[in-house]
């Protein structure tokens, strides 16, 4: 099995991104190369939404790529191992791999979520208080709907609710 484990971080959109996007529904505007958002523009300007769009579609590119990849390998590879020994441990990685792919699957639904804010203009402002959301949270967790505050404030009002 080749399971594939990418970092988060290093989805960032890139000059081919950029280029096989080029057909997305929205048309791209033409960001510098090597453009990162900056505190010193206008928030969620254009190109902030821009580069934040190319970032999330990317990212769903590649998961997506991922999962097929995982098929291809799942219906190339026999689970048929002579030992049992081995078998139980071609199984716990399929296990683990599908785990993997069903965390990526609902990760999916959540960049979908995230464009559609970006179509609609809420990209970028906390769900809860309205705020702008950091860019640098937003670098780091593209999908990011509250601010860190109103996210922190949640968990600990779902910590007390579980408790009880």
């Amino acid at each position: 099995m080749t399971a594939t484990k990418k970092n988060k971080a290093s989805i960032e959109p890139r000059q081919e991104d950029i280029a096989s996007f080029a057909g997305a529904d929205k048309p791209l505007s033409h960001l510098p190369h090597g453009y990162k958002p900056s505190a010193n523009e206008e928030f969620m300007n254009a190109q902030h939404l821009e580069y934040f769009r190319i970032k999330l579609l990317a990212w769903k590119e590649d998961i997506l790529r991922e999962a097929k990849e995982t098929i291809e390998t799942l219906q190339s590879e026999s689970l048929r191992e002579p030992d049992l020994a081995d078998r139980a441990s071609a199984e716990a990685d399929w296990s683990i791999e599908f785990r993997t792919r069903d965390r990526q699957r609902k990760l999916i639904t959540k960049i979908d979520e995230a464009l559609r804010r970006i179509e609609s203009g809420e990209y970028g402002y906390c769900e809860v208080t309205g705020e702008p959301i950091s860019l640098q949270r937003l670098e780091a967790r593209p999908t990011a709907t509250m601010t860190i505050d109103a996210q922190e404030s949640h968990e600990r009002s779902e910590k007390v609710t579980r408790e009880e």
